[in-house]
């Protein structure tokens, strides 16, 4: 069985957007708008957070989004 490796090159806060970037040259764009947790801070809250090899953590908002699901269009919870 193979398994599927998914890795960020990078990730950031930009123009109310998040914007990562991924190791296979794709990229993942979306609006904070579309995440409750991430809509509720403020930009230098949104603009700290942390590439995990998962996907991706926010600390000061307790968020997390796996790679996985944020290449299948799940932004967070709605």
């Amino acid at each position: 069985m193979s398994t599927l490796t998914v890795s960020a090159k990078s990730a950031v806060y930009r123009d109310g957007e998040i914007i990562i970037l991924m190791e296979s040259g794709d990229e993942i764009r979306f609006p904070v708008a579309q995440n409750p947790r991430l809509a509720r801070g403020t930009p230098g809250q949104v603009s700290r957070m942390e590439l995990t090899p998962f996907g991706v953590h926010w600390p000061e908002l307790d968020e997390d989004l796996s790679f996985r699901g944020l290449l299948a269009g799940r932004h967070g919870q709605t």
